[in-house]
């Protein structure tokens, strides 16, 4: 089992920054994927980053420029760095963890950007 505890979420007016933050514990195998979906209200659960062990990196392309994602694999960690935000990036992000075909989710912070 993997354990995963987002912190980082808030309000913030459009074009500020925010830091996310998913500490993993548990299971944690060496060869596994992290990242980060989020879940507008009335919409699906979508994709935002992910980054793997390695540390190759993906981005939906409405986040591309704007947000980075990293991790620390000593420490189990991911962080998504979100900039110049949108009141369209207003969602529940969650973060996740997939190794072995399992994946893991965690259970989510709100982040509010305000126009």
């Amino acid at each position: 089992q993997v354990q995963l505890v987002e912190s980082g979420g808030g309000l913030v007016q459009a074009g500020g920054s925010l830091r996310l933050s998913c500490a993993a514990s548990g299971s944690i195998f060496s060869i596994n994927a992290m990242g980060w979906y989020r879940q507008a209200p009335g919409k699906q659960r979508d994709l935002v980053a992910f980054i793997t062990s390695g540390g190759k990196v993906n981005y939906v392309d409405s986040v591309k420029g704007r947000f980075t994602i990293s991790r620390d694999n000593a420490k189990n960690t991911v962080y998504l760095q979100m900039n110049y935000l949108k009141p369209e990036d207003t969602a529940v992000y969650y973060c996740y963890n997939i190794q072995l075909g399992v994946q893991y989710w965690g259970q989510g912070t709100q982040v509010t950007v305000s126009s």
